[in-house]
């Protein structure tokens, strides 16, 4: 029989048992579609993570003081470490495989515009602190050198402070009284999207002046142990990612040197290294993401198995028809090529049409906003491919079978069955 009369007696078959053709095909439209939604929405959280933990910084450690777990060069163990403003010069000075350096001091501080008050943390930093924090500005400019040279009172407004301190109104050159000082507000920074933070919050809710006018003007609390020119933390930028593990070791030492305890004790400092974090946040969303693409696949074979018992109950339905057929001069080859094109329409039309319906929800979802904790899907070939692979191999299982018993039954057989 002619390959288009096989395609023709298909449709009217399907068509004679539309709605049960259609729960049929269903399974696969959701199962294709479950697969390209799943795998993008998995590699959605998993880039927008990582654009979240770029805000935070540029391959950078955050060092800050621990407190001695060994004893050393005669010091006992036990002994707090408090970092100073000769610290982070030293590490500048001679740290060869770091290529950016700041301290930090945080100081909650009472600031009071014409407009509005707030007690919002300040940290006083240096210029190159900017760069590798992701720090950019909507309005205004950032710090430079000069700033920090001549201790300038000048401040930088997360968008947050900026909007309760300025409430929509004017802010370059506005005169921002920071504990009784009188800041000139330089520049409003970019909002960042941002899921955590260090020290005393989001970057947003945060105000940036030089360390020099913070250390001059907000001095660190006497009590005991503490040193003039006592920084919060050390914040550093290696050369290059490749010798990130290297230029933490090298600015260890320096601190074991100048604060008189073993390199190896892991307890006299604490880093927050935002490279391992990177990576083990992405090992965690490359397995949610295949975890997604299994349960999708599975759903999509669960679907497969809904086409084969459909078709094993069409062969039972038809079993007379397939008699008369058979009798009339169809060959078993006729029967079973029918029964494969009957199966394999339900399969390559379904998943057309979940392979249109997955990328047309992942397109629809990029224009429109979604909240804060959605990203948009990302449409991956990935997942199209093996979506396409499991129908391909749906197509042939689901209905073999009900193929081969089709033809291997014999016309007296078929005709004696009412």
């Amino acid at each position: 029989m002619p390959l288009l009369d096989i395609f023709k007696q298909t449709l009217a078959a399907l068509w004679a048992t539309k709605l049960r053709s259609f729960l049929t095909m269903f399974g696969i439209v959701w199962g294709i579609t479950a697969v390209i939604l799943l795998v993008g929405l998995g590699i959605g959280f998993n880039r927008d993570q990582k654009q979240r933990m770029r805000s935070i910084g540029t391959d950078i450690a955050i060092f800050f003081g621990g407190k001695t777990g060994m004893q050393a060069g005669g010091y006992a163990a036990g002994r707090d470490i408090r970092m100073t403003i000769g610290d982070a010069i030293a590490i500048k000075e001679r740290a060869t495989l770091v290529k950016n350096v700041s301290p930090e001091i945080r100081r909650s501080v009472s600031e009071v515009s014409q407009w509005n008050a707030a007690n919002r943390p300040v940290r006083g930093v240096w210029p190159e602190y900017q760069q590798f924090r992701s720090l950019t500005v909507e309005q205004g400019r950032l710090m430079n050198q000069e700033d920090e040279d001549t201790g300038a009172r000048v401040i930088l407004l997360g968008s947050d402070a900026d909007r309760q301190l300025f409430p929509g109104k004017p802010v370059i050159g506005q005169t921002l009284m920071v504990a009784g000082y009188p800041y000139t507000v330089i520049g409003v920074l970019v909002k960042k999207q941002q899921n955590g933070s260090y020290g005393s919050g989001p970057d947003n809710t945060q105000l940036f002046a030089p360390y020099s006018a913070m250390a001059r003007d907000f001095p660190p609390p006497e009590r005991p142990g503490v040193e003039p020119g006592f920084v919060n933390n050390i914040v550093i930028q290696p050369i290059s990612p490749d010798l990130h593990e290297k230029a933490l070791d090298q600015v260890k030492r320096i601190f074991a040197e100048r604060h008189h305890f073993d390199p190896t004790d892991k307890d006299a400092l604490w880093v927050w290294d935002t490279l391992e974090g990177a990576k083990f946040t992405e090992r965690i969303f490359h397995v949610m993401t295949l975890f997604f693409g299994a349960v999708a696949i599975l759903t999509l074979s669960l679907g497969g198995i809904g086409v084969m018992n459909i078709m094993l109950v069409a062969v039972t339905e038809r079993t007379r028809e397939i008699g008369i057929r058979k009798a009339l001069g169809a060959t078993a080859v006729d029967i079973r090529r029918q029964f494969l094109v009957e199966s394999a329409i339900i399969t390559i039309v379904s998943g057309a049409a979940g392979l249109a319906i997955g990328v047309g929800i992942c397109l629809l979802m990029r224009l429109i906003p979604l909240p804060d904790f959605v990203p948009h899907p990302v449409i991956s070939l990935a997942a199209v491919i093996s979506s396409l692979v499991t129908l391909t191999l749906i197509t042939l299982f689901a209905g073999t079978y009900p193929a081969l018993r089709a033809a291997n039954l014999s016309p007296m057989e078929c005709l004696r069955t009412e």
